[in-house]
């Protein structure tokens, strides 16, 4: 299967080097991206051939739109008439519809939907993926192969894929500001800031790893460090008295109304 990364960005070159790592052979890749400079380098860094979007679309089995919303319309307008019959179109732009999609591409275009996030870059990504009107199975299973060289993948309805934006989507972001919150609030209680990024960058890997290979859920484990009457129930307490919760809950809404707004191909 040859495979074709249209935009090389930072989730662009996440999955070229993931593929890579999967095995995937350097010559059954290509990519174009936009910036003369940064293509040059990525080619040399990787081995790939850098094409324009035209050829590259036009030589492959799947074509992995991963440019930003705005250019997704026009860039499924420009590879229209490349595409065989028989390509599968993925797009990893966020709120992008297959609809959007599959108005611009040939008719009977196999489109599929995937919302991913930037662990991918270190191989840990989550990426939700969903089928357009004329996608199959087979081509579910192989957009899944394709996500799952750079992480965890799920299938679901494409009318769930605004909340996974929100939730995994944007997630990342919310775990680096807990952890920044955590660095400065140790700063103020007297650690050099060194120390205690050290303390707080751990504490989330290591409460990442048992949070996926423990088997208990997160509320157990909370319960599980929090001793009544304890340092970590004091602290509890003050997060829920900022309504901590009804803080997350709104954000994620706020992400999942923008992914809607970003429906059309809008900025």
């Amino acid at each position: 299967m040859r495979i074709a990364i249209l935009g090389a960005g930072k989730i662009g070159e996440a999955l070229l080097s993931g593929l890579l790592r999967s095995g995937v052979q350097p010559d059954d890749l290509s990519f174009s991206e936009q910036y003369a400079q940064r293509a040059t380098q990525l080619s040399v860094q990787y081995g790939v051939m850098s094409q324009s979007s035209i050829d590259a679309a036009g030589s492959a089995d799947l074509v992995l739109i991963a440019v930003k919303p705005p250019d997704v319309g026009p860039l499924a307008s420009e590879i229209a008439e490349a595409l065989r019959p028989d390509t599968l179109v993925v797009s990893v732009a966020a709120g992008i519809t297959t609809g959007f999609l599959e108005q611009r591409l040939p008719a009977g275009a196999r489109v599929v939907r995937v919302m991913p996030n930037t662990p991918m870059l270190v191989g840990e990504g989550m990426s939700a993926l969903a089928a357009g009107s004329c996608a199959s199975a087979e081509d579910l299973a192989r957009a899944e192969s394709v996500l799952g060289a750079v992480g965890q993948v799920v299938r679901l309805p494409e009318a769930s894929l605004d909340a996974v934006t929100a939730l995994s989507g944007g997630g990342p972001a919310y775990v680096f500001l807990l952890v920044e919150a955590m660095i400065d609030a140790g700063v103020l209680l007297g650690l050099p800031r060194s120390v205690a990024a050290q303390l707080a960058i751990q504490t989330a890997v290591g409460s990442a790893i048992m949070l996926r290979d423990s088997g208990d859920s997160a509320a157990q484990l909370r319960e599980a460090v929090t001793s009544p009457g304890g340092t970590t129930a004091a602290a509890l307490r003050r997060l829920e008295e900022h309504r901590l919760r009804a803080a997350v809950s709104d954000a994620l809404e706020a992400a999942r109304d923008r992914s809607r707004d970003l429906a059309g191909g809008g900025t």
